[in-house]
Order: C-alpha cells, then structure tokens, then sequence
C-alpha cells in the first residue's frame, strides 16, 4: 500500500477549524489555498486526510469515494 500515492489539494481555507484539524492539514504539507502536495498511501496520511475531508480534494487511484470525499 505504501507505493500508491494520493493527490491532496487545500480547497477551503483553515480559518475558524479546529486546531487538530488545522494540525491535519499541516501535518499533509498543505499551507496555502489550491496548495497540492502528493503523500504516500498510508494509514496515518489517510488518518489526517479523514480528519480534513471537507476542505480537500482527493485524486489518485486510491482516492476514497463516495461521502467520503467531499471536497471533490
């Protein structure tokens, strides 16, 4: 699972979340709006991902889908 990766892009901002959410977003790498960072497939990342679902875009071939993935 470790040799997949996903494409995460930060499409709302991180003002007025919570800590622990804005910490997820960090710990991805996101910083700034339309900021993409690629992160490899694993349970911690999609952890961090979960946590921030509603401000991301999800894409690669193991993006979750359905309700999961809202910020597409």
């Amino acid at each position: 699972m470790a040799d997949k990766t996903l494409k995460v892009t930060l499409v709302k901002s991180l003002a007025g979340q919570l800590a622990s959410i804005r910490a997820s977003a960090r710990g991805l790498g996101l910083r700034r709006i339309r900021q993409s960072v690629t992160v490899s497939d694993t349970p911690q990342n999609r952890g961090m991902i979960r946590a921030a679902v509603h401000l991301l875009r999800i894409e690669g071939d193991a993006a979750p889908t359905g309700a999961a993935r809202k910020g597409a």
